[in-house]
């Protein structure tokens, strides 16, 4: 037994999708725009009945805060931003070669951090830099077992200080 139910056509859905998210209310989110001279009127794409005629381009939108918070968090309160670091193990290698089993050491580490203003900067680093709670190279050192390593750990300490970590061997 098979049903159905037709009613009026009804107007394009797509058109129905516009009038449900461009309604004339005041429910919309807010948001800030820049001043005037900021933005090529022609090249926006966005508009809505409450924006300035000169919003900034969605390719340029990203430029604004793209290295930066785009808001103050240089205050105690964010801390927990700053107290974010991540650990790039590139490469750790160790093993023993030649006759004389000499222990061949290489490692390629790099220490991200965050700022102030939350811009984040790698800087070059070592494997004795890595924090405690990383693992896979414990033995690094200890009469040089063969050990190859890579990683990426994040670390950091939350709003209430508590510790907590993210490791992904690749």
């Amino acid at each position: 037994m098979g049903a159905s139910f037709e009613t009026a056509p009804a107007a394009n859905s797509a058109d129905r999708i516009f009038e449900a998210f461009f309604q004339n209310n005041s429910a919309g989110p807010r948001q800030s725009f820049p001043a005037r001279a900021a933005a090529d009127p022609n090249e926006a794409a966005w508009r809505t009945p409450e924006a300035p005629d000169d919003l900034v381009p969605a390719d340029r939108a990203l430029q604004l805060v793209q290295d930066r918070a785009d808001i103050d968090i240089s205050g105690p309160e964010f801390n927990f931003v700053r107290s974010i670091r991540v650990v790039n193990v590139r490469y750790a290698r160790q093993h023993e070669s030649g006759r004389d089993g000499d222990c061949n050491r290489s490692a390629t580490v790099a220490l991200g951090t965050y700022g102030t203003q939350g811009d984040f900067a790698w800087q070059g680093s070592s494997v004795a830099a890595l924090p405690s709670a990383h693992v896979g190279l414990e033995r690094w050192g200890d009469h040089c077992p063969s050990i190859y390593h890579r990683s990426v750990f994040v670390e950091w300490y939350d709003y209430d200080g508590n510790y907590g970590f993210e490791q992904v061997n690749y």
